[in-house]
């Protein structure tokens, strides 16, 4: 998401700046994600704050690679205040990313923003962690946004390529039930979305960045094997997911929790979606 909102922002023509581990191009600054340092002279005086640091939650859920998903959000946050503390002229609006995973498994009842539930699992957990993070400092002078992300359908990252992977293969049936919702939005419309939110001075706190359409992951997968061409595809029961999913390094959560989110507040700020159906999204990822 890092590389599109780049590229998003600079055909705009904004200069970005990145903060990274390994920097590799011009724009990009040094940083370890724990330590104020050299890297906060670089970046001072920027006019927005994108934090999108976390180790990738695609991996199996041991107690060392738990640690480490909670500590990198929520230290690379804390640095991030201490920056803003320090700098001469502070960003007017900060954007850290959250999830839409923060939401209770629901297949009929839409998450929304204000009326969402939140529960008590070891992912809505480390969601709460960073949000708490994020707003454990008052900064009056800037407006604070946390990112409420569903999945990001892109051609280059994400879930994407992986599940037109496992179609290509004849795998790609359903997986569980088939009934879990999954809440979605394609890569231009999150860049159009940060955009929009960037620009828009009444939205802060908490946003959903997801389409106001989310689908069954049946319905998901047969439209992925229609633009794949390819007429069918076998079913993973949830057992038969768990031995994969342990075999390949990652956890079946991510496929079968039901994420049915619902962006009340870019709706009723006027945003607008250019892909807000998944055929139509879809059709430009093959």
């Amino acid at each position: 998401m890092g590389s599109h909102l780049r590229e998003y922002f600079q055909k705009l023509g904004h200069e970005v700046l990145i903060l990274t581990r390994k920097p590799k191009q011009k724009g990009d600054v040094a940083w370890n994600g724990r330590d104020t340092g050299k890297w906060c002279e670089e970046i001072d005086a920027s006019d927005v704050l994108i934090n999108l640091s976390g180790k990738s939650v695609d991996c199996r859920y041991t107690e060392k690679n738990k640690l480490a998903i909670l500590s990198s959000r929520t230290q690379s946050t804390f640095t991030l205040h201490d920056y803003i503390f320090q700098a001469k002229k502070k960003p007017r609006v900060w954007l850290n990313a959250s999830s839409a995973t923060t939401y209770i498994h629901a297949e009929t009842e839409l998450m929304t923003e204000n009326q969402g539930r939140i529960g008590d699992d070891f992912s809505m957990n480390i969601c709460k962690e960073w949000e708490k993070a994020f707003f454990a400092r008052t900064l009056p002078e800037i407006r604070q946004v946390a990112l409420r992300t569903s999945i990001v359908l892109g051609r280059d990252g994400g879930a994407f390529p992986k599940l037109k992977f496992v179609t290509k293969l004849g795998l790609g049936g359903y997986q569980g039930l088939g009934n879990q919702k999954v809440s979605w939005i394609h890569i231009e419309d999150f860049c159009r979305a940060i955009d929009f939110i960037i620009e828009n001075e009444t939205l802060s706190g908490a946003i959903n960045v997801t389409t106001p359409t989310p689908i069954s992951n049946k319905e998901l997968m047969n439209i992925i094997r229609k633009g794949c061409k390819v007429p069918f595809g076998f079913s993973q029961p949830v057992a038969l997911l768990e031995i994969g999913a342990a075999l390949i390094g990652t956890e079946t959560e991510l496929l079968l929790k039901s994420r049915n989110v619902y962006p009340e507040k870019l709706i009723n700020e006027g945003f607008k979606f250019n892909f807000p159906k998944v055929p139509e999204a879809v059709a430009t990822l093959f």
